[in-house]
């Protein structure tokens, strides 16, 4: 899995590192009722979700401790999103609680099955996660912009439907693994740990 296994100071992580960071900004400015800089800051946070994968590739600087950087930043400024969110606009999150719940629950559950069983944050990286990240930041941005809702529907279920995958992964897989991108995929590595 990893290229430079023992570098943890690298570019990548350290974008993985301010995209941590970002979670206090995006605190004050909810707090201070800021939502157009929070919508700014939360764009830039997202923005270094992105670049940290794409520098890792392109730098040949993969690593298992950057894989899970990204998954605690992640973990982080989804949880921030979902608190700030409450904050800036409690009656949009209040109007949509089903659906905010479904989200909140997709990744947190996960997470938290992959904790009990391998004790650490677990680091798949699905292309279903992807893909549910990629529509509800979207989504998001079109609710609380007050533009569309229904997206942010959409987003739930396919937030669902990634937390499945990610908890059957757990379940199948022995041995805590990093980028295991598909259920397949965890069936393969079970079948190979026989």
């Amino acid at each position: 899995m990893s290229h430079a296994k023992d570098q943890i100071v690298n570019l990548p992580n350290l974008v993985s590192l301010i995209r941590i960071l970002m979670a206090p900004v995006l605190f004050y400015f909810a707090f201070t009722q800021q939502p157009y800089w929070y919508i700014g800051a939360l764009l830039f946070a997202v923005f270094t979700d992105v670049l940290d994968g794409f520098l890792a590739r392109t730098l040949n600087q993969i690593t298992e401790m950057g894989s899970h950087l990204d998954s605690w930043g992640d973990f982080i400024i989804y949880s921030t999103m979902a608190i700030c969110a409450w904050i800036l606009w409690p009656d949009i999150a209040q109007r949509e609680l089903l659906y905010f719940v479904v989200i909140v629950v997709s990744f947190t559950l996960p997470t938290l099955i992959g904790f009990i069983k391998f004790h650490t944050f677990t680091s798949y990286h699905t292309w279903s996660v992807r893909l549910a990240v990629a529509i509800t930041i979207v989504s998001y941005v079109l609710l609380f912009a007050g533009l569309l809702d229904w997206p942010f529907r959409i987003a739930a279920l396919f937030c669902l439907y990634a937390a499945i995958e990610e908890i059957a992964i757990t379940l199948l897989i022995r041995h805590e693994h990093v980028d295991v991108r598909t259920v397949w995929q965890a069936l393969k590595y079970r079948r190979e740990n026989k």
